[in-house]
């Protein structure tokens, strides 16, 4: 995907495997989203002990505004590198709450050490985190 910078009039470009990793990632966030605000029967049934309906509702909001930040990241916006962070911290701390292992709740934070490996993948020797504004 090419974007030009109006500032110093530089077509952006991103390697193909981060295009597929933020594609991939728009898919898996919007399954989960649907899976949690409208499937939410298999979480619960899933998950130790009983889980309240908010904090699922919230984990299906949470990949709602990934699929955000994922749109974010591909017009370039470092924000939305952060904000999956903010998600990522999020997570945790419902992980937690519901009973999930210190091991299991800390998994979801190793996606954001994916992504930002994945933008350090470099195209016409520029990474992509180089490139976000």
């Amino acid at each position: 995907m090419e974007q030009i910078n109006e500032n110093q009039n530089v077509t952006k470009q991103r390697h193909g495997c981060v295009t597929a990793w933020l594609v991939l990632m728009i898919i898996a966030n919007s399954l989960t989203a649907i899976i949690y605000l409208f499937a939410n029967e298999i979480i619960t049934d899933n998950l130790p002990g009983n889980v309240s309906t908010s904090l699922i509702v919230l984990s299906g909001i949470i990949g709602i505004a990934n699929i955000v930040f994922s749109v974010m990241l591909f017009q370039w916006k470092k924000l939305g590198f952060f904000g999956f962070i903010l998600t990522g911290i999020g997570s945790l701390i419902i992980n937690l709450s519901i009973g999930l292992g210190i091991r299991q709740s800390l998994f979801g934070l190793f996606g954001i050490a994916i992504l930002y490996r994945v933008l350090q993948i470099k195209k016409d020797n520029i990474t992509a985190w180089e490139n976000l504004e």
